[in-house]
């Protein structure tokens, strides 16, 4: 996992859902690896898909839309450069980063993980472990 310390109480809340669903799912082997900020994602997933130890990397943070264009170009560079990392390592990268215009937005989709919301750092972790496991049938079928 690689998840952003900027606005740390909504990314703690998606690690704490992605983990909890990711142990659910019978996956307890998990690196969790901290950057400053949500532009800062990708780097640090593209170093950790180059080490080959991972079958599939989740992505958690939010960025809430401010009074200036910063908003936009942080979710950009976020979603390009994960994506470019999927595609040039080919390995899964879920992509639980919120992109919200409040902070209320955030924490409903941040919910505790206990609790009846959504939380998307769990749904993240599914469709990592689903990835995962399609590449996986995928390249034995060769």
């Amino acid at each position: 996992m690689v998840v952003s310390r900027f606005n740390h109480p909504v990314s703690h809340r998606l690690l704490d859902g992605c983990l909890a669903r990711l142990r659910e799912l019978g996956c307890e082997d998990v690196d969790v690896l901290w950057v400053p900020g949500a532009f800062e994602i990708p780097l640090a997933a593209g170093a950790a898909a180059d080490t080959g130890r991972y079958d599939a990397l989740v992505a958690v943070g939010a960025v809430i839309r401010g009074e200036t264009p910063h908003f936009d170009f942080v979710c950009r560079g976020v979603t390009d450069g994960l994506q470019q990392v999927s595609l040039r390592v080919g390995c899964p990268v879920a992509f639980g980063v919120l992109t919200t215009d409040t902070v209320e937005q955030a924490l409903q989709r941040a919910a505790d993980p206990g609790g009846t919301g959504k939380n998307k750092g769990a749904e993240a972790a599914e469709v990592a472990l689903e990835m995962a496991g399609l590449l996986a049938s995928l390249r034995k079928a060769k």
